[in-house]
This record gives C-alpha cells, sequence and structure tokens, in this order.
C-alpha cells in the first residue's frame, strides 16, 4: 500500500485542477489498466509481487470421471462479464462481480469453502489475484502526466 500512498499525494493537488468529466475520463482509462495489468497476471498465474502461485491440487483419476482440471486457473473469471471496473471521478477500480467476488476471495485470501454445496470444506492456498504492482503504479503516473500535458496544450 506504500505505493497507493506516494501516488495518491502527488497526484490529488493535480487532479483536482480537472473538470470532473476529465478525471472521469482519466479514472476509466486507468482502471482498464488495472482490469488488464491484473488479467495478464492471472493468465500467467503470478501474485503482484511477482512469485508464483501455488498450483492446483492433483486430483485422483478415478474421481474426474471426464473431468480434466490441467489447464490454467480462473480462466472465465478473467472476463469482462466477471472482471469488472468502475470509474468516477474521484476513484477507479477493477472488482470482481456477483459469485465470482466469493470465489475470488477465497482464493485471494486462502480461507476455507466448501467446493460443492453440502460438500467438504477446503482450505484453499493463497492465490493473490488483484493488486498494484510498482510498475502499474509507473504507468499510472505517465498516464496522469501526459493526461495533463495534453490538457494544458
Amino acid at each position: 500500500m506504500d505505493e497507493i500512498d506516494r501516488l495518491a499525494d502527488w497526484v490529488v493537488p493535480l487532479l483536482t485542477a480537472l473538470q470532473p468529466q476529465q478525471r472521469r475520463l482519466l479514472a476509466r482509462q486507468i482502471a482498464r489498466e488495472l482490469r488488464a495489468d491484473n488479467a495478464q497476471r492471472m493468465r500467467a498465474q503470478v501474485a503482484p509481487d511477482g512469485s508464483p502461485w501455488t498450483p492446483r491440487k492433483a486430483q485422483p483419476a478415478r474421481a474426474q470421471r471426464g473431468k480434466l482440471r490441467a489447464g490454467a486457473m480462473f480462466t472465465k473469471m478473467r472476463l469482462a462479464r466477471h472482471f469488472k471496473t468502475r470509474a468516477t471521478d474521484s476513484e477507479a477500480a477493477a472488482f470482481f462481480a456477483g459469485m465470482t467476488e466469493r470465489i475470488a476471495r477465497v482464493h485471494h485470501y486462502g480461507l476455507r469453502d466448501r467446493v460443492t454445496p453440502g460438500g467438504p470444506e477446503v482450505e484453499y492456498p493463497e492465490r493473490r489475484l488483484l493488486g498494484i504492482t510498482p510498475e502499474f503504479a509507473q504507468r499510472v503516473q505517465d498516464r496522469i502526466i501526459s493526461h495533463l500535458a495534453a490538457q494544458k496544450m
């Protein structure tokens, strides 16, 4: 969170000079980039700090009964219908919507949950799905500077 606090201290005075619709436009662009950055990391199956996720637990062949879980995790969660963005003139956010939010929370924090309703309770390993990297914070700074420079011309 240190990166976010430093970015907020630096950018708030600059953004207050913009009109609300200009701030909303900038926030929308940043939210889309945030979603794309996090989706790319989810595709690579790494946490925001660059560490790889704990791999999926191997399933016995007999238990699968036609279901093969050998591919990448969270492929559908990366889709825009589950992974939403929100932008106002004061914030930009990327978040999971609906039931996807519960599943994402369980995996992000490594909580206990039931695999199926009424089934056994399992403790999932922590897999950080969302986060801001120092590189992304730098890209946000660059985007804000270029946006402000375009407004002044």
